[in-house]
């Protein structure tokens, strides 16, 4: 795994792509991409002050940099169906029975990278183990393998963007004209999408993103998409949020979701519960974007994921303590659903509690 400085950009669509008018971010190439045997994946620790890309060789190196926070939010389910891609040219000489045991073994690392978003990524590489079984059934393997799960890395992250337009259109018909909402961490993919519905309502809205430490998503990332495609963006702090929903007149609160239980808990970014009560206490409505996830019933079913404490003491890599003083790194919190006003899905606005129409 090396790291690179940003290079030309190459498309592998035909038709029109979805990322057309996001963000710098959220352009397809700069979330991550498998071509000629390597994965280069956006380093979204450090942007914007760089602009440096991981090149992975490995499906490992890939599974790692999932681990290492090379990329977040919705990154690593790309990250992880291009490195299915990435392991298939791994195998391209060899024989079928070793490319099934192989692919399989990139499946669970790729998913299992990080614990709390493992079911819903074993969903990805499952279908990407799927796809390489029928290709090996009918004499596709090597190269031209590699190439079958790229095409579906790529549809896949382009689908996904034109599920979540639906649910940027659904999030924006909630924001009055010229109203202001905040951000929780980085949302990804719904932020492009709720803005571009924000443009053809000409609804110029006003973004306040907090900065959500250790690594400054809302400042660096969410600020970044907002900024780019020409809205008000303003960051605050972590702790700023109380007071500036008082003061700013938020109008409403919302955020992604790691794992949106099927009784209506969210699992998010550490510190959403927090804004979820802040936002409660204000009368101000928080809605969560996202599908809720089978896999997990109740919130009883995710594991909360713990990371490197010692990433707490420091900001962008500068240690701010002294030593000697210890840290504490929950990665995510669990909003219940008494808090959540919606959840926004591709079939509309469902209450915390009637989330099984979903699948109905």
């Amino acid at each position: 795994m090396r790291e690179t400085d940003a290079g030309s950009k190459q498309t592998n669509a035909v038709r029109k792509r979805a990322d057309e008018g996001m963000g710098f971010l959220l352009q397809y190439e700069n979330v991550a991409w498998y071509e000629d045997g390597a994965v280069r994946i956006l380093d979204r620790r450090v942007y914007p002050m760089e602009i440096r890309y991981v090149t992975c060789f490995h499906y490992r190196e890939v599974a790692q940099a999932i681990a290492d926070m090379v990329t977040q939010s919705a990154g690593p389910y790309t990250a992880a169906a291009m490195g299915m891609a990435l392991a298939a040219y791994e195998v391209r000489d060899r024989g079928e029975a070793e490319t099934r045991a192989f692919l399989q073994e990139a499946s669970y690392a790729l998913s299992h990278a990080r614990p709390t978003t493992a079911a819903r990524m074993e969903e990805i590489t499952d279908r990407a183990l799927s796809l390489s079984e029928d290709c090996l059934k009918r004499g596709i393997h090597g190269k031209e393998l590699a190439e079958e799960l790229f095409t579906y890395a790529f549809r896949r992250i382009d689908d996904n963007y034109r599920k979540y337009e639906i649910v940027g259109e659904y999030l924006a018909g909630r924001i009055v004209p010229g109203g202001t909402i905040m951000t929780q961490c980085f949302g990804e993919t719904i932020i492009g999408t709720l803005l571009n519905a924000c443009r053809k309502n000409n609804n110029p809205i006003r973004v306040i993103c907090a900065e959500t430490r250790p690594y400054f998503q809302g400042s660096r990332l969410t600020a970044s998409v907002v900024c780019d495609m020409g809205f008000d963006a303003t960051v605050i702090t972590d702790n700023m949020a109380g007071c500036t929903m008082k003061t700013k007149q938020v109008d409403l609160l919302t955020s992604a979701a790691d794992v949106i239980t099927m009784d209506g808990h969210v699992v998010n970014k550490v510190g959403t519960f927090q804004l979820a009560l802040l936002a409660d206490y204000y009368k101000i409505p928080y809605y969560v974007t996202g599908s809720p996830n089978p896999a997990h019933p109740t919130a009883d079913s995710v594991v909360i994921e713990e990371r490197n404490p010692e990433l707490a003491l420091r900001a962008l890599d500068v240690k701010v303590t002294k030593d000697g003083v210890k840290g504490y790194y929950p990665a995510f919190d669990i909003t219940p659903p008494e808090l959540v006003t919606g959840v926004v899905t591709r079939k509309g606005i469902l209450a915390p509690g009637e989330l099984g129409r979903f699948y109905e």
